[in-house]
């Protein structure tokens, strides 16, 4: 995995490529999927930006800088 964007912190809004969507970078750091045990040491925790269900993005190459509003 590549090295994380200056750009890419905790309150920056982003872009998930795969999933065609915008939100807002709640954290980042380690995360372990309970159904492969799979280590992820800088995961993306997602979340849209008027609230809803959070998601993970394992490798933050998926995403990119949110445009301006």
């Amino acid at each position: 995995m590549s090295r994380r964007p200056e750009w890419l912190i905790e309150g920056a809004r982003v872009f998930d490529v795969a999933l065609d969507r915008e939100a807002v970078v709640q954290f980042i750091g380690e995360f372990e999927d309970p159904a492969t045990r799979r280590f992820t040491p800088e995961a993306v925790f997602l979340r849209p930006e008027g609230g809803g269900r959070e998601w993970i993005v394992a490798d933050h190459q998926a995403l990119r800088q949110a445009d301006a509003r």
